[in-house]
């Protein structure tokens, strides 16, 4: 690796879901930063893949082909570090899977499978990591992947949008509970260009010049921060090192833009001597909460003509 590039020397990170995509972009930043990384994913040809990248850039790497959520598989990740590179210091939960279809058409299977791989896989593998970084006197980091949707919530994804609010709901509950280890928890919400997005014409442009190998349009990168899995890597990376001295908090980036999202806090507030009854409601709230309530999911700009594509045909 680069020797300008050793923030992160000497340190081990296991990233879930990381033979492609954004989480490989997370492992190859982590790696390029002087980290070993464990690779984890549920795709063998895609995990020995990552591994030859990792190591054609002078990292170091690990496989460990199995799905996130139960408990030994969890239990796997933390043995690997150990036993392949004697320690472990971060932990990058990105592993997901999508079921999208409407409310009224969502199967048990569609729900039980993504909150399975995204909400009990975090839960699980942080759990692991975090028990050996708690015995171990570790400073570790933990760094879990969000969304948007579970932000401001996605029609057709309800299962996705249960999950990835629960996460940042557990960061915030284990920024709490870890700080006296030293421990920080953290969550990045990125927006970038993935196997979803590819499929919405919105971002139709952004996608074809991301996969020309072509820089996106500056409407993408900048007005909406859409950009590539690259741009996401480098605060993934930064969290993971001891120069980031922040935990329980979600921060968005893509494209040139970062944010901090805020925690829910009251936006209208409202007191009545005695209680609030039905009928003291139904006769106050509407006024109360007039100019309060608060929007639900994305909303974007219109999308500039020259960067508009056919829609495809029925």
């Amino acid at each position: 690796m680069s020797p300008d590039h050793t923030s992160l020397a000497g340190k081990v990170a296991i990233v879930t879901g990381s033979g492609r995509g954004l989480g490989l972009a997370y492992a190859l930043e982590l790696a390029r930063q002087g980290a070993s990384i464990v690779v984890n994913d549920v795709d063998e040809e895609a995990t020995s893949a990552a591994i030859e990248q990792i190591a054609r850039a002078g990292g170091n790497a690990v496989a460990v082909v199995a799905p996130v959520g139960p408990t030994a598989n969890a239990d796997a990740l933390v043995a690997a570090a150990l036993e392949s590179f004697g320690r472990l210091d971060i932990l990058v939960t990105n592993a997901g899977v999508l079921r999208d279809t409407v409310l009224w058409k969502m199967t048990d299977d569609d729900f039980d499978t993504v909150i399975g791989v995204h909400l009990r896989g975090t839960f699980t593998c942080v759990r692991a990591a975090a028990t050996h970084f708690r015995e171990n006197g570790v400073p570790g980091r933990i760094i879990c992947i969000g969304s948007p949707t579970g932000q401001r919530g996605n029609f057709g994804q309800t299962n996705y949008a249960a999950a990835k609010s629960g996460i940042v709901g557990m960061v915030r509950t284990w920024a709490l509970e870890l700080k006296r280890a030293g421990i920080a928890v953290n969550a990045v919400i990125p927006v970038a260009a993935t196997a979803m997005t590819a499929t919405v014409p919105y971002f139709a442009a952004a996608v074809e010049a991301d996969a020309a190998g072509e820089p996106m349009p500056d409407f993408y990168r900048h007005d909406l921060g859409f950009g590539t899995a690259d741009d996401v890597a480098g605060l993934v990376a930064y969290l993971a090192s001891d120069a980031a001295e922040i935990s329980g908090q979600a921060i968005g980036i893509g494209g040139d833009r970062v944010q901090l999202w805020s925690h829910p806090e009251p936006v209208v507030t409202g007191y009545r001597e005695g209680g609030w009854s039905y009928e003291a409601l139904a006769d106050e709230l509407p006024t109360l909460l007039e100019g309060g309530l608060q929007s639900v999911g994305e909303s974007f700009p219109p999308l500039p003509e020259a960067l508009q594509r056919p829609r495809p045909s029925a």
